[in-house]
């Protein structure tokens, strides 16, 4: 009866979601969205914002390599656009050349675990070991303190939110994939991407994709010639009187 009811839940939510699809990337994320439902999970990380001043933000989430870095810095520069990376602990370590270059170009930095494990896997001290390492592996490259973090492969339990939340890390997920990971070509990529982000979006992509940079000019002309402008994720969301939907939208709370 309780795997019965699970997946009945499971269904329902992806129903609400739009399928478990649209949480991740690719059906390596979709496996992983729908490992999240059954999970049971009820706290949920910000996918995007409710906002009505059209801004966005783009993300990079580094693990593997800078092939691409270099690439994806200079067209971040040249088009005057801010954007927020998520580091694991061994990139951060191995290539902390890379991570004060980005830190210096003013760019976001947040942590995206230490050993880019199945973090809804893990107990809470495991979770904060996790945690704490990564950041602090970040604060001591770049001098800055860390405040968002991205569970890899989008895997998140109540534990897992609760805990980041409590240590003074905001989990952010996103709900505009650019599966540059498969390696789509830079005019699939910009097309994914602009035709599918909206006021408040989080859009996803990762630092050594193929053909990311070569996406990205095409993507910010495009998302302003419609109005949109691009922010650090932390500056897009709220830190504090908010309520987050269903969709993991978050909504700012009316002052009172």
């Amino acid at each position: 009866m309780r795997i019965l009811t699970v997946r009945i839940r499971t269904l329902m939510m992806a129903a609400v979601l739009g399928g478990a699809l649209v949480l991740g990337s690719g059906l390596a994320y979709a496996t992983e969205a729908a490992q999240v439902w059954q999970s049971g999970a009820r706290a949920l990380p910000v996918y995007s914002v409710e906002r009505t001043d059209n801004k966005i933000a783009i993300s990079f989430d580094c693990a593997w390599g800078t092939d691409h870095t270099d690439a994806i810095l200079e067209n971040l520069a040249a088009s005057g656009v801010r954007a927020t990376f998520f580091t694991v602990q061994f990139w951060a370590e191995r290539y902390p050349d890379y991570l004060k270059k980005i830190a210096e170009a003013g760019h976001e930095i947040g942590t995206h675990s230490a050993t880019h494990s199945y973090m809804s896997r893990l107990s809470e001290q495991e979770i904060r070991a996790e945690l704490s390492s990564s950041a602090q592996a970040i604060t001591s490259v770049t001098g800055e303190a860390v405040r968002l973090f991205r569970p890899p492969y989008g895997d998140y339990d109540d534990l897992l939110i609760e805990t980041s939340r409590a240590m003074g890390l905001m989990p952010i997920q996103w709900d505009v994939d650019s599966l540059d990971w498969k390696d789509l070509s830079a005019a699939d990529i910009a097309e994914r991407v602009t035709s599918k982000v909206r006021s408040g979006s989080i859009i996803l992509c990762h630092n050594n994709g193929l053909h990311t940079a070569e996406a990205l000019p095409v993507i910010f002309d495009v998302l302003r010639a419609k109005g949109f402008e691009f922010a650090p994720i932390g500056e897009l969301i709220y830190y504090e009187n908010y309520t987050i939907d269903v969709t993991g939208r978050q909504i700012a709370q009316a002052a009172q």
